[in-house]
């Protein structure tokens, strides 16, 4: 299937690794042009590289700070001096935060807010007056919390509820220009987060392997396992191409049927 994406240039925002990698790699396989953001430049000059070496398409990277509206305005205007367009934003910064109310402190909220919500609206505010000339895409990564948390899933599940709101607001504010703006509910992945949290489980529990870890979630999963940051980045890609050409305001489960709601 042709997606259209050839010569298309793309923004990824989180874009050093899991899913924003997984995405720009698709994205570049389809022969986009990339810009890669993330805070850490010598990261993003590695997964660009990479990315480039395997695909033969040109693929940047870019640090950026999403917290902060004039780096965003930097990134922007650093993309359109070199190729003169935006066509997908894919705003992808962010990890997971999660606390019961009794542990969460006004620092978490803010952090995950600034980062999650406003850091989106600042890319999208400023990528908007391109992707309104190329009447472009915008996916936004949420989670399936976003639509049904569960107890001690904050402040992520409230960004993620922000983010599927934003993503309807604006499918229907930017309809008329031609923007269709979707969102993937991403559920339990493969990920440097979770090896994180592994290692730590491990301190206590040195017979604890990697798969054992995850073996706690695939129990939860109707498909029976964890997913593959690929899995989701396949299904942002998806979005942004001509191949779903009708398809705007929607966040669609990428989570192996976990999620109780639709």
């Amino acid at each position: 299937m042709d997606l259209q994406l050839r010569n298309k240039v793309v923004i990824v925002t989180g874009a050093s690794e899991g899913i924003g990698r997984a995405a720009a790699e698709r994205f570049s396989q389809e022969g986009a042009l990339v810009a890669l953001a993330a805070r850490t430049q010598n990261d993003l000059d590695n997964v660009a590289n990479d990315i480039a070496s395997t695909s033969g398409n040109a693929v940047i990277g870019i640090a950026t700070d999403v917290r902060k509206e004039e780096s965003v305005k930097a990134l922007i205007e650093a993309v359109v001096k070199k190729w003169g367009k935006i066509d997908v934003l894919v705003n992808n910064a962010g990890t997971s935060s999660a606390s019961r109310l009794e542990e969460l402190t006004n620092e978490q909220v803010d952090e995950d807010f600034n980062l999650k919500v406003k850091g989106a609206i600042f890319c999208t505010r400023h990528a908007l007056p391109y992707l309104k000339k190329s009447r472009g895409c915008i996916c936004n990564t949420t989670t399936p919390g976003g639509k049904a948390p569960t107890a001690g899933t904050q402040p992520t599940a409230l960004s993620r509820a922000a983010g599927i709101s934003l993503t309807k607001t604006w499918a229907f504010e930017f309809a008329n220009d031609g923007i269709r703006v979707n969102t993937v509910c991403v559920g339990f992945l493969r990920s440097r987060q979770h090896k994180l949290r592994w290692e730590q489980a491990a301190k206590q529990n040195s017979e604890l392997t990697l798969d054992q870890f995850y073996d706690q979630f695939n129990a939860r999963i109707p498909m029976g396992r964890v997913g593959e940051a690929k899995e989701a980045g396949d299904v942002i890609v998806f979005l942004c191409s001509g191949a779903a050409s009708y398809v705007t305001g929607t966040a669609i489960n990428a989570d192996g049927g976990m999620s109780p709601v639709v």
